[in-house]
């Protein structure tokens, strides 16, 4: 089975993050990016999918330069391929046009089964998997917990507040995985030094028909009208125990309305 996983390129979370005053878009320039962390559990079902078969994994993003970065943690992991998306006009894409560049890309990868994170670290936005199968016209199981495949057939879990359901599949589809359906590897010595021989190809919007029109920021229908720093934090109160503490923390919490 040929898996595609589709990873992103997204801010170091440890970092300070703001964003870009020009156009109120995630400033990259200043902070490091990585693979999104939630991905990277996309990645290892997909490698586990493929160790207990046959066939490849292709890792898939789109965005700047840098996130080749992205899918060189992908390779280090065990992946076979990697496809990186980056054209300067796809700059500040909404989720839609995302998820046009990446339908467009997936067509021209040979796939029984695309394997998405549940949600971007940077933008927390688990809406481009359901877009992305509607674009390609399959169906969509979204927040597996359990992905299992026989042949054709993929029976995927998803487990909810109050029940578990278990869904069987047939055919292509898109999957969103969540984090808690395996624990991601980390890259070993001899991944590493493996992934700089694998082929990492690079495709531009004219590559996948893609016109410049329907992405970046004039195409997207969602944008961030305005940011501001958040305050510095403050220091706590104390409340120091001289027999009533009792009654000051209660007092300090209905104050808060938390009681």
């Amino acid at each position: 089975m040929n898996i595609v996983v589709c990873v992103k390129y997204v801010p170091d979370a440890t970092a300070d993050r703001t964003f870009d005053s020009s156009d109120n878009t995630v400033d990259r320039v200043g902070v490091d990016g990585l693979l999104s962390e939630l991905d990277e559990y996309a990645v290892e079902e997909a490698l586990k999918i493929v160790e207990a078969s046959d066939g490849e994994v292709t890792v898939l993003t789109v965005g700047p330069s840098d996130a080749a970065d992205a899918v060189r943690k992908a390779l280090q992991m065990g992946a076979h391929k990697a496809v990186h998306v980056t054209d300067d006009a796809i700059a500040g894409s909404d989720a839609i046009a995302t998820s046009l560049v990446l339908a467009e890309a997936i067509k021209k990868i040979d796939h029984d089964l695309v394997l998405c994170g549940m949600a971007s670290t940077d933008g927390t936005m688990g809406v481009v998997p359901q877009m992305v199968a509607e674009r390609l016209g399959v169906p969509a199981v979204t927040y597996a917990s359990e992905v299992r495949v026989d042949g054709d057939k993929v029976t995927i879990r998803r487990d909810g507040d109050a029940a578990s359901e278990t869904i069987e599949a047939t055919g292509n589809l898109v999957v969103s995985v969540t984090d808690q359906i395996n624990e991601p590897r980390y890259p070993s010595f001899k991944g590493i030094m493996a992934a700089k021989k694998k082929p990492v190809e690079s495709w531009g919007l004219s590559d996948l028909g893609v016109d410049a029109g329907q992405v970046g920021l004039g195409a997207a229908y969602t944008k961030v009208a305005s940011f501001e720093p958040r305050p510095p934090r403050t220091a706590g109160e104390i409340v120091t125990d001289e027999g009533d503490g009792g009654i000051k923390l209660v007092e300090f919490l209905a104050s808060k309305k938390f009681v």
